[in-house]
């Protein structure tokens, strides 16, 4: 016999999806919390070399997370836009360099330096969007090889190998933006601001296409979505992130140099993204802290038992061929897995653990 329903669910409340905001982990919330009181616990060159340098490679290196992670294309392309940036600032602010240095207010040059990063990394975006896989990195790599001879060679706008000096953050409400304290808030309110942005744009309705374009892009062109508008797109996004890391790194420097769009800096960032965890914004953060603390201090732990300080290198490719190995996801994916070997572990009456 039939059994028929006759309840009236048209008044049962509907549970509520979770907004972008609430989406925001509760430990990251914590974190920022931590950070916003650091200054009280860090000294100077903590606050200004470890925890800046590692904001600004974070931020850099969440740009290429949001196309990786959300819109499965690794582009290597991400250090050079941030170069670009930086190089813009120096020409189009003030410099050592007075007779290329065109001395333009800061609501000028940074405007201009953002833009002109992310035009440049929107048209490497339009090439590399119509390839896929092994091809996408080696078209963005080699534009980046391209960028790096070129600022290399060019002497009259770029100053050649010398590259440019003496590049300071311009003093609002009097305040020194490159001393240690106010430097460290500049970088971490612009590294939270890029995290709630990346968080805010994967849950808008073009953050949730383009990971459907990731997962199957035929099916999303059958839907009527524009597969190639839509990559475009987020290249455009994440080079105005990796444009204002550029900027942020070229005041923290005080110098920028073709350098710091070599290949090494170039795989530096792809190293640091796969490190923290390729699949979520607060990854590329986590394995920026782990590079810095390597960089850092690896040189003087190395120089203790003798050897060159130069083999951090060494450190930093075993410690990523060994992470790869053992976690592809990088270290969230261990952290993840860990928890859940725990909840395997627990008791599902009491919920104790065994022992």
């Amino acid at each position: 016999m039939a059994v028929i329903d006759n309840t009236d669910r048209s008044t049962a409340p509907e549970k509520a999806s979770p907004g972008w905001f609430e989406s925001v982990p509760t430990a990251a919330w914590a974190l920022a919390a931590i950070m916003l009181i650091m200054p009280l616990l860090a000294n100077d060159f903590i606050l200004f070399q470890v925890f800046g340098w590692t904001f600004i490679l974070g931020m850099i290196a969440l740009s290429l997370m949001f196309l990786a992670g959300y819109g499965g294309m690794v582009s290597l392309i991400q250090m050079s836009v941030a170069a670009l940036g930086g190089y813009m600032v120096a020409i189009f602010g003030t410099s050592g360099m007075t007779d290329i240095s065109i001395g333009l207010p800061w609501w000028v040059f940074i405007p201009i330096a953002i833009v002109v990063a992310t035009i440049f990394g929107t048209i490497v975006g339009a090439l590399a969007v119509r390839t896929e896989g092994i091809y996408t990195i080696m078209i963005t790599l080699a534009i980046a090889s391209a960028f790096f001879y070129f600022t290399r060679q060019n002497y009259a706008i770029f100053n050649g190998y010398s590259g440019f000096n003496l590049i300071v953050p311009p003093q609002l409400f009097g305040v020194d933006w490159r001393s240690p304290m106010p430097f460290y808030y500049l970088t971490l309110v612009c590294a939270v601001l890029s995290y709630l942005l990346v968080v805010y744009v994967s849950r808008s309705p073009f953050g949730l296409a383009l990971q459907g374009i990731r997962d199957n892009p035929r099916r999303m062109a059958a839907l009527g979505y524009n597969v190639t508008a839509h990559r475009i797109a987020a290249y455009a996004f994440a080079s105005a992130i990796a444009s204002v890391g550029g900027i942020l790194l070229v005041w923290q420097n005080a110098q920028i140099s073709p350098g710091t769009a070599g290949i090494p800096a170039v795989i530096d960032i792809l190293v640091i993204a796969v490190i923290g965890g390729i699949g979520r914004p607060i990854g590329p953060f986590i394995g920026a802290l782990i590079y810095v603390l390597l960089r850092t201090f690896s040189p003087d732990v190395l120089t203790t038992f003798g050897m060159s300080g130069e083999r951090f290198k060494l450190l930093i490719g075993l410690g990523f061929l060994a992470l790869v190995f053992w976690s592809p996801d990088g270290v969230l994916g261990m952290w993840d897995r860990w928890k859940a070997r725990r909840a395997r572990r627990a008791d599902p009456l009491t919920g104790e653990t065994e022992t």
